[in-house]
């Protein structure tokens, strides 16, 4: 039973990590990033809410979708601190630049390839 509920909380915690990246990207790498991961990741979200829902309680599902949302949020809250102290403004969004256009490449290369 435990087993399951943190199987249950991890596939919450990994598909609304997802979802919430897709914020990050800029317009043209978040369309792209929108249709292919985004998509497949609320897939995922309500599926794991629908496994929860065949295994559980609702007061665990609402628990659990609260924990993963507010784990997911603060973990990007301490991700942007770290890295605002860590690297220059100019070296992150080289970075973000870097991983946007990476995104691009990447899943142009498996569209045509």
């Amino acid at each position: 039973m435990i087993l399951k509920y943190i199987s249950f909380l991890i596939g919450l915690t990994w598909s609304y990590s997802l979802i919430k990246t897709q914020s990050i990207f800029s317009k043209k790498a978040g369309l792209i990033f929108k249709i292919f991961i985004s998509k497949v990741s609320w897939l995922t979200f309500i599926a794991a809410i629908y496994f929860g829902y065949k295994n559980f309680t609702i007061e665990y599902i609402l628990i659990g979708i609260v924990i993963s949302v507010a784990l997911v949020h603060v973990g990007f809250i301490f991700l942007g601190k770290f890295l605002k102290i860590k690297f220059t403004e100019k070296q992150l969004l080289l970075a973000k630049n870097f991983f946007e256009y990476s995104l691009i490449v990447w899943v142009l290369y498996y569209l045509f390839y």
